[in-house]
């Protein structure tokens, strides 16, 4: 269980100060990935082995499927609207 929250933490952290080292928005970007897909669930199945089979444990396991399902398609749209706003991009 440590093992797991450890290796979420640090995959958390190392994405963070990559985000904080890039240079521009969609470099930045890219960096949410990581955590979204990797961090977030490495922590939220050590909280789950942590806390045991309850209802406690259904709520995280419900939260980190949804953040595994949702964020790559906020992702998508937020460099989407970035791309529109910058030209890179037609707005239709």
């Amino acid at each position: 269980m440590w093992a797991l929250l450890a290796a979420g933490c640090v995959v958390v952290v190392g994405s963070a100060v990559g985000a904080l080292v890039a240079k521009d928005f969609y470099r930045r970007l890219h960096w949410l990935t990581p955590v979204t897909s990797l961090g977030g669930p490495l922590v939220g199945v050590a909280l789950a082995i942590a806390n045991g089979w309850s209802l406690t444990t259904a709520i995280v396991l419900l939260t980190v499927l949804l953040l595994g399902v949702t964020a790559p398609i906020l992702t998508t749209a937020t460099g989407r609207v970035a791309a529109q706003r910058d030209g890179i991009v037609d707005k239709s």
